[in-house]
C-alpha cells in the first residue's frame, strides 16, 4: 500500500503564516495582492516635546493604518500636574479623528495605537491607548504584540486584588508598572517579568518610555523632527511628517526620556538565554575556521 504524503491545505496554511483571505470571487480587475492580506497586528506612535503632539500621531498613525483597521486612539499630555487628555473609537484614524477631536488633544507629548486584535475581543473598552490613574500618577500604554504569559500573570494579579477592565493582555502590563516596589528595585523591573513578543509605549507625566522585546520579534524606531522625539512600529511613519530616522530601538532596549539627547538614558531587559549548547566536531569544521 503506498501512503500518500501529508499536505497542508489552504485554510491551515494561511493560519500558520497569519494571512486573511476575502470570502468572496476575485474580479477580473483584482491582483492576488489585494486578494491575500497580511496580519501586520498593531502600529505605535510616540512624541516627546513637540506643541503639536497629537497632530504628528494622528499622521503617524495614518501611515500605520496597514498595521490595524479595528480601532485608533491617542493620549496626550502636557506634563507634571496636568490631566492626560484621550480620544479613541472604532474605526480607521480619519474616521475616528476630526479637526475638532484633535484640538482638544493639546499637549507636547503623546502616544498613539492602531489596533489590529490578536488577543482580547474587537470592543471599545479593549481599544488603545489605556490609561490608569495609580500611585505613580496617571499613566498610559500602547502594546503591539503578544505576551505568552498573559494568563499565568492575570491569574496571579487576580488573586492579588487587580479588577481588569478589558480582555487585551496589554492592561496586564499596567497592572504590574502600578504595583508598589519591593526595597531597592527598579521601576521598570516588572517588564522583566512579561515575556513574549512585543513592543511598547509607556507616557508617565513625566516620562516616555519605549521597550522592544528582547528578541526584537517587534519593530520600533526613534527618529527626530524639529527638535522632539518621535517613535514609530514603521519608519513610513517619519517619511509623512518629514522626521529624521535616527536608529532602531535594540532588541530588549528600554529607551526613556527626556533623556534622548546628549545623555541618552538606555536600559536593557534581561537579554533572551539560548536553551540548546551544541559543540560541532573540529573535524567538521572548514579548514580556514581551524586554522584562524
Amino acid at each position: 500500500m503506498k501512503l500518500r504524503k501529508a499536505r497542508l491545505n489552504t485554510r491551515q496554511l494561511d493560519r500558520l503564516f497569519g494571512v486573511t483571505r476575502p470570502s468572496k470571487r476575485l474580479d477580473a480587475d483584482e491582483t492576488l495582492d489585494s486578494a491575500v492580506l497580511p496580519q501586520h497586528e498593531c502600529g505605535l506612535f510616540g512624541v516627546f516635546g513637540h506643541p503639536k503632539a497629537a497632530v504628528l500621531t494622528y499622521y503617524g498613525l495614518f501611515a500605520l493604518q496597514h498595521r490595524g483597521q479595528e480601532s485608533a486612539g491617542i493620549v496626550t499630555s502636557n506634563g507634571p500636574g496636568t490631566s492626560f487628555l484621550m480620544h479613541k473609537d472604532m474605526g480607521l484614524v480619519s474616521q475616528v479623528f476630526g479637526q475638532e477631536e484633535l484640538a482638544r488633544l493639546k499637549g507636547t507629548r503623546a502616544i498613539g495605537h492602531t489596533r489590529y486584535s490578536t488577543t482580547g475581543t474587537s470592543t471599545i473598552k479593549n481599544a488603545q491607548p489605556f490609561v490608569v490613574d495609580c500611585i505613580r500618577g496617571q499613566m498610559a500604554i500602547a502594546h503591539n504584540g503578544n505576551l505568552v504569559n498573559a494568563d499565568l500573570l492575570r491569574d496571579e494579579l487576580e488573586r492579588k486584588g487587580s479588577i481588569f477592565q478589558t480582555t487585551a493582555d496589554s492592561e496586564i502590563i499596567l497592572h504590574l508598572l502600578a504595583q508598589p516596589l519591593d526595597n531597592g528595585s527598579s521601576a521598570l523591573a516588572p517588564l522583566r517579568r512579561i515575556e513574549g513578543a512585543f513592543s511598547l509605549l509607556i507616557m508617565s507625566e513625566r516620562e516616555l518610555i519605549a521597550v522592544r522585546d528582547p528578541f526584537g520579534w517587534r519593530p520600533l524606531s526613534l527618529g527626530k523632527l524639529d527638535g522632539a522625539y518621535v517613535v514609530a512600529s514603521e519608519t513610513c511613519a517619519f517619511d509623512l511628517i518629514h522626521a529624521e530616522f535616527i536608529r532602531d530601538i535594540e532588541p530588549g532596549e528600554v529607551l526613556i526620556a527626556p533623556k534622548w539627547d546628549a545623555n541618552w538614558r538606555a536600559v536593557f531587559l534581561l537579554k533572551p538565554i539560548l536553551s540548546c549548547q551544541c559543540r560541532i566536531p573540529e573535524t567538521t569544521l572548514p579548514l580556514v575556521l581551524l586554522k584562524s
